[in-house]
């Protein structure tokens, strides 16, 4: 992995320590760390737990709060962690309301609230916060929506259900009258006796789409990476050298006629899968990150491709700062995210979304 540490973002709240309850009240933050076998808590029956156990560490009973590192899943963090106290040397692998930034509209609320702030201050600072479409959340800037998609009425758009994934609930459209379906469904559900009723609507994201991306070989792709982030007061992220490509199993086309085809303009293996000629793929529609810097290599140049990566590394740096704020604590020992990058033409890096 390679390190990018910076020093921006906010100064850490004041400690809340004190306002947590203790499970166990004869403990102090001052004892020293223990020494011997790594003693670690987990639910989780998979290769997280192999890992743990092939490194001789010891795991310790669901009801034992003698533990080193505790693997958490996030609603455990939702649920539990502002109730307990930790030992100075016990770490869990969660950042406290990482949903802000691994929900879609969290990202673009916090995103835009903080462009705003700095903004203030330092103007060019904000200046590096264009990395991502216009963007409203709906239904509630409906209206907003509205007037911009007035103001570009040949701009196609993308609409994304804010809690799920997969590539599930995501269409394009180009006219209000599209997404009318959209509108009614998400306000009435259908009972068992056949009636209908109220329901809240289900938030979208909605977006400009991009209509000229980078393509290889004729077809979108987008650029999966992974990053540990070890503290946000400094900010330090580790990079993961590696990572991986998607590639759409249809040749991208602009045709009207192509805009309901999930085929050409998504690359979520889960939807490409389904496509007659992804069992062609030897690659299962992907390429690891090394093939594809080799293949733009050798059609644009190192320089260039040098260039384009440190682009996308840019952007991966103001993403972090805006959640601060919620997320300085203490026993933390990191937290991975993956994000996906889209290039568009020429090569602007966009973010799409951030990801546990």
């Amino acid at each position: 992995m390679s390190n990018v540490s910076t020093s921006r973002g906010n100064k850490p709240e004041a400690n809340d320590s004190k306002d947590r309850k203790s499970s166990t009240s004869d403990k102090t933050d001052n004892r020293p760390r223990r020494t011997g076998i790594i003693r670690f808590k987990t639910f989780l029956r998979n290769t997280i737990l192999t890992s743990m156990q092939k490194r001789g560490w010891k795991e310790v009973g669901e009801k034992e709060d003698d533990w080193d590192i505790y693997w958490a899943d996030r609603e455990w963090m939702a649920a539990v962690f502002d109730h307990i106290h930790l030992e100075s040397w016990q770490k869990v692998n969660h950042f406290r309301n990482d949903r802000e930034l691994c929900r879609k509209d969290l990202m673009v609320k916090n995103l835009k609230k903080h462009k705003r702030s700095i903004g203030k201050t330092t103007p060019e600072e904000a200046e590096k916060y264009d990395f991502w479409p216009t963007t409203f959340v709906l239904p509630g800037d409906y209206a907003l929506f509205a007037e911009e998609f007035k103001r570009n009425p040949s701009s196609a758009w993308i609409m994304k259900p804010v809690g799920r994934s997969q590539g599930k609930g995501i269409f394009l459209f180009t006219k209000l009258n599209q997404i009318s379906k959209w509108k009614s469904e998400s306000r009435y559900a259908e009972t068992s006796n056949g009636k209908t009723e109220s329901k809240e609507a289900e938030a979208y994201v909605v977006q400009r789409y991009v209509h000229n991306p980078f393509l290889v070989a004729g077809r979108k792709f987008d650029i999966r990476l992974y990053a540990l982030v070890t503290s946000f007061v400094p900010l330090t992220i580790w990079l993961y050298r590696s990572g991986f490509c998607r590639f759409s199993s249809v040749r991208y086309s602009t045709n009207p006629a192509d805009l309901e085809n999930s085929f050409v303009h998504l690359t979520n293996v889960a939807v490409q899968k389904k496509s007659h000629t992804y069992s062609n793929d030897p690659f299962g529609g992907k390429w690891d990150l090394r093939n594809l810097k080799l293949y733009l290599m050798s059609k644009y140049g190192t320089e260039k491709v040098d260039t384009l990566f440190s682009e996308i590394q840019v952007v991966i740096l103001p993403t972090l700062p805006p959640y601060a704020p919620s997320r300085v604590m203490s026993g933390c020992g990191g937290e991975e995210f993956g994000g996906c990058a889209g290039c568009g033409h020429p090569r602007q890096t966009l973010l799409r979304v951030v990801r546990l």
